[in-house]
């Protein structure tokens, strides 16, 4: 997910990809062609290292991982910021020549999350948020773009070739790679306002099929997702002659998941109000218009493609009841096709605790504030 400070560009994706769903035909997923290849795992992001400054992760306490144990869910992304790891000076642009400059120290940080989500029973989706050359949260200087730029898809793979060979010893069942989220194309890579869309799928393939075969190289069994293009909601059938998975998001539509988002709309209070189903016009998006959304990444399963929806959930500021009613049909047509869930994030805006919503009574969870509601919603999936 593009979060705070993030998203604006994903609006006009989600209105295409919106307009785009509306003419595809609906048909029920209870029409089951074939098995989804991934399990359908359940769990939520954990943002220890999304931030590019190390000093400002925002770490996960020891109770966090125990409790998604406890709750019954199996599933915990990693998404990361690969300066995040590095040692370089923070006070100025990153430069070719630092991107490498792994820092043990920081990687081990990452070791221990890592090996205390599996010591829970979890599987552990390592992303990379933002890779050499890329991040869909542009706003600072990227010495390369990932997508026209040998030197920075070198970068790139030699960073997944770290990580391979550091967790070589874990099993394919315990730990996969999540190759880089969110892929989009800007005209200015480094203006996060700067007009864009879908990442040519011909380098897209390109760029994933490097890393692939460098995962590959190190440890041949190990498990490797896309995210979809576009922003991560469109699904890349381009990609399917490859040994990847994908991971599909769960915020459409837009409107209800990202409501009066300060990161999205310059004047959040003029948003119009929203309810479930949404009015859109003469048109009344509901649980088809979701099925429908979803159809391309049906398609995909049906082809054999492993599907897994990396990113999803719903911003505070959408009244709770609309947002319960709302994702209680996204969860619905996500176990339809048998796909799993990582909810973008498990103490925060979009999480289970401290979330910070105005109309809900909070429940005492061990000083930290839980949303029963949500909770017990996303457990009803297990």
């Amino acid at each position: 997910m593009n979060y705070p400070d993030s998203r604006r560009d994903f609006m006009k994706k989600a209105a295409l990809a919106t307009a785009g769903a509306s003419l595809l035909p609906y048909s029920s997923f209870s029409e089951v062609k074939r098995k989804n290849k991934l399990p359908a795992w359940k769990g939520f992001n954990l943002l220890d290292f999304f931030s590019h400054n190390p000093d400002q992760g925002r770490p996960t306490k020891p109770a966090y991982i125990q409790w998604i144990a406890d709750w019954g869910f199996d599933f915990v992304r990693v998404p990361i910021s690969y300066p995040s790891y590095l040692n370089i000076d923070r006070s100025r642009p990153i430069r070719p020549d630092e991107v490498l400059n792994f820092d043990e120290s920081r990687l081990e940080k990452v070791d221990a999350l890592v090996e205390r989500a599996i010591k829970h029973g979890l599987h552990v989706s390592l992303n990379l948020h933002r890779a050499p050359g890329f991040c869909i949260n542009a706003g600072f200087e990227e010495p390369y773009n990932l997508w026209k730029d040998q030197e920075a898809l070198e970068a790139f793979c030699a960073h997944w070739e770290m990580w391979a060979k550091r967790y070589r010893g874990i099993s394919s069942k315990k730990l996969s790679f999540d190759l880089v989220n969110e892929p989009f194309q800007r005209e200015n890579p480094n203006d996060q306002h700067s007009p864009g869309g879908p990442v040519d799928v011909v380098d897209y393939h390109r760029v994933a099929k490097a890393a692939l075969e460098t995962i590959k190289s190190v440890k041949k069994s190990r498990l490797v997702i896309a995210d979809g293009n576009g922003g991560g909601g469109i699904a890349v059938p381009e990609l399917a002659d490859l040994d990847l998975s994908q991971s599909c998001r769960g915020y459409h539509p837009f409107p209800i998941s990202h409501y009066k988002a300060s990161w999205v709309y310059k004047d959040p209070e003029s948003v119009p109000p929203v309810d479930w189903p949404l009015q859109q016009g003469e048109n009344s998006l509901d649980i088809e218009n979701i099925r429908n959304y979803y159809a391309p990444w049906k398609a995909l399963i049906d082809q054999g493609v492993g599907v897994h929806c990396g990113e999803c959930g719903c911003y505070n500021q959408t009244p709770h009841e609309v947002f319960l009613a709302w994702f209680g049909d996204v969860l619905q047509v996500l176990k339809e096709m048998e796909v799993g869930f990582g909810i973008w994030e498990f103490s925060g805006a979009f999480g289970v605790l401290n979330s910070g919503r105005k109309d809900v009574v909070y429940e005492d969870w061990y000083g930290e504030k839980l949303d029963r509601k949500f909770l017990e919603l996303l457990k009803a999936q297990i």
